[in-house]
This record gives C-alpha cells, sequence and structure tokens, in this order.
C-alpha cells in the first residue's frame, strides 16, 4: 500500500512539474515574441509546436508501452523535457524555439500518457473520478504558477527556462524509486492488432468523451498563446496579465476534486453539460467586461472553477465507456484530441485578432464551447466499461 501511496504521489508531482513548464512555455514565448514584433498570426502558429509534437508522437506510444511498461516511457519523456527547457537560453531563433517546442511536445506526451494511463487502469471504479480530479489539480496547480514565471524574464531571459528544467529533473528523480510496471492485456492486445484499429475501435464507443479533452486543449492554448497578445493591445500591462491568466488555473484547482467526487456520483456527461453552460455565461460575460481587471480577474477564476476540470471530466468519462483493454488507445486518443484543440486554438486566436481587431477574443471561445456542448447534450448514455 505504501509503495502504491508514493507511486501515486510521484505521479501527480510530475504531473505538476509539466503544468508548471507548460503554463510557464505559452505566455513567456507569445511576450518575448510579441515584444519582438512577431505579428499574432506567426506567434499563434509558433505556439502549435508543442501540441505538433504530441501529434507526432502518439501513433508510436501504445506499443513501445507494452513492451517496456509505465516507468521508463516516463523517464524517457521527463528527460525531453528538461533538456529541452534548458536550450532555449543558447539561441534565440524563431526556428530554433518551434523545434525545441515540439520536442517538449513529444516528452510531454510521453510523460502524460505513462501517468495518464497508469492512473486509470489502477484506480478502482468508486475511486476513478476523484484519482483523475487529482489528477487534473496537480497538473492545474503547476498551470497556474507557470505564467508567474513571465515576469522573471526582466531579470535575465534565461531565468525561467532554467528554473523549469531545475524542477523539473528535481521531480522526475522520484520516479527512480518507482517499481516499473506493464498495462494490462484483458484479452484485448494482440501483437497482430493494429495500434490504428484499436484507435478506430476506441473512437467509434467514446467519441463524445474527447470532445472535453478538444475543448480544454482549445481554451488553455487560446488563453496562454493569444490573450497576452490580445490583451496588451486593449491597454492592459505585462505584469497584469501574468497575474489575470493563471486565475483560471486557481479557478480549476478549487473545484477539480469536487467536481470529480460529484461526478461519481451523479454522473460525468450531467457535469460536464452544467460546467460547459457555465462556461459559455462567463466567456460571454468576460467580452462585456475586457477592459476591467477587476471582472478579468473574477471571470477568469469562475471560468476555471466550471471548464478548468472539462479534460479530467473527460477522461473519466472515457475511462467509463471503453474496456481495459482499450484505454492506451484511449488515452491517446484523449491526447490527441487535447493537441488538436491546441493547435487549432492559437492559429484560430491569432488570425482572428488580426482580421476582427476591433471583436472581443472571447467571441471565439464562447462559439466554440456551444460547438462540443451541443453533441455531448444529445448523446444517449452508455454502459459502464466494468459492465462490458
Amino acid at each position: 500500500m505504501a509503495s502504491t501511496r508514493f507511486r501515486f504521489t510521484a505521479l501527480i508531482l510530475l504531473v505538476s512539474i509539466s503544468g508548471f513548464t507548460q503554463g510557464m512555455l505559452l505566455p513567456l514565448i507569445a511576450v518575448i515574441l510579441e515584444q519582438n514584433g512577431v505579428s499574432s498570426s506567426i506567434n499563434g502558429l509558433h505556439a502549435t509546436g508543442l501540441y505538433i509534437g504530441v501529434l507526432l508522437a502518439s501513433p508510436f506510444m501504445e506499443k513501445p508501452l507494452q513492451r517496456i511498461g509505465f516507468k521508463p516511457m516516463i523517464l524517457l519523456g521527463g528527460a525531453l523535457v528538461f533538456v529541452s527547457m534548458a536550450f532555449f537560453p543558447f539561441w534565440e531563433s524563431l526556428w530554433f524555439w518551434f523545434i525545441l517546442r515540439v520536442t517538449i511536445g513529444i516528452g510531454d506526451h510521453m510523460l502524460h500518457f505513462g501517468t495518464q494511463t497508469w492512473i486509470t487502469t489502477t484506480s478502482p471504479e468508486e475511486r476513478r473520478g476523484r484519482n483523475i480530479a487529482l489528477y487534473g489539480l496537480f497538473f492545474g496547480a503547476g498551470f497556474a504558477i507557470g505564467p508567474l514565471m513571465t515576469r522573471l524574464v526582466d531579470i535575465h531571459i534565461a531565468l525561467p527556462f532554467l528554473l523549469s528544467a531545475g524542477l523539473s529533473i528535481l521531480v522526475w528523480s522520484l520516479m527512480l524509486f518507482v517499481r516499473n510496471q506493464y498495462p494490462e492485456d484483458d484479452g484485448g492486445y494482440t501483437s497482430s492488432s493494429s495500434s490504428f484499429s484499436r484507435f478506430f475501435q476506441a473512437g467509434k464507443l467514446a467519441w463524445v468523451a474527447f470532445l472535453p479533452p478538444f475543448g480544454y486543449g482549445f481554451l488553455e492554448a487560446t488563453l496562454h498563446g493569444n490573450f497576452p497578445v490580445y490583451g496588451m493591445r486593449i491597454g492592459h500591462e505585462v505584469g497584469m496579465l501574468s497575474l489575470i491568466i493563471p486565475m483560471f488555473a486557481v479557478g480549476s484547482i478549487l473545484s477539480q476534486l469536487p467536481l470529480g467526487i460529484l461526478s461519481d456520483k451523479i454522473g460525468r456527461k450531467n457535469v460536464l453539460i452544467g460546467v460547459i453552460l457555465a462556461g459559455i455565461v462567463c466567456f460571454f460575460l468576460a467580452s462585456i467586461y475586457e477592459e476591467s481587471v477587476a471582472w478579468l480577474f473574477a471571470l477568469f477564476t469562475i471560468s476555471g472553477i466550471f471548464v478548468g476540470s472539462i479534460f479530467s471530466l473527460g477522461i473519466s468519462y472515457m475511462t467509463d465507456i471503453l474496456p481495459k483493454s482499450l484505454l492506451p488507445a484511449g488515452n491517446i486518443m484523449c491526447g490527441i484530441s487535447f493537441s488538436i484543440g491546441s493547435i487549432i486554438g492559437p492559429y484560430t486566436g491569432g488570425v482572428f485578432i488580426d482580421l476582427l481587431p476591433e471583436a472581443s477574443f472571447f467571441h471565439i471561445i464562447t462559439t466554440m464551447l456551444i460547438l462540443i456542448l451541443i453533441p455531448i447534450s444529445l448523446k444517449k448514455e452508455a454502459p459502464l466499461a466494468s459492465t462490458q
């Protein structure tokens, strides 16, 4: 029991450092590029590097995990992240930084896929929502702290990158004391079966559960990659923006565990519908009061309380629907959905800011939430995976 508890603690601490790195990297580079005169559309396109890395790695994750187990996958992914972070200060080049972002995306996906699948496959059904909520909570905590590192650029441009690399190494070393495990076969995995066929099966059964990770990826990437640019253009200071943006993650920290427990009791779909509706209202109000710092602080926090948990709720929803043999494929599909949303978000947001400078940036977020709410609301409930 003690080893199980230590393993879970190490996994969620790793996730928190991953959140810290992502939360820092998006606004930090967005601000640096904006100050260097890079257009918002190119800035947004550059932000997709992290998620292009995730997409490139996704098709090749499942079989290596089956062969080598969780621990080596997580260790290799974590190493790619902290080595790449340490290289940022060496050469301030648009393309070099893009390559580093892609590499971090690959490493982050290996880390997340390993930790996420390890937690979902070993959590008992009655505590699944709680455990995945803790996973989301610690990621959100790291994500909330990350943007604060933007201020360190005023001291030295290398400082936030090296600090992130150092913290990553520190937490990464905890995995050296964790015993390796392998995913359950459950009779569904065979060496002759294709990963793509299992992706298709997982998508056919649980496609609606992949919409919340897509929405969260879109939301997270646009808020961190586009909003700093938009915020500066409507008159907000960089220092104030670095305080406003983390409030979304702070809100998600407050509600992540309660919503996870609530979803265990009343169902993931019911909770998802409620929180997405509330998020639509929050971002619509943000479009009206976007010039008020006080309103933005409040609305970022409240929106985080609701839609800041849709990624972990989507994973729980997927885990309810799929049999255990398809959970590795399902977790990869969640990562792919998150990445697609994260790639579409910053570029769409950047183009929106360039082409419609008079329109509120928050309209694009409201529209996206409405589009994912509709199919979730119309989807009939599926039987739990445990009954399959």
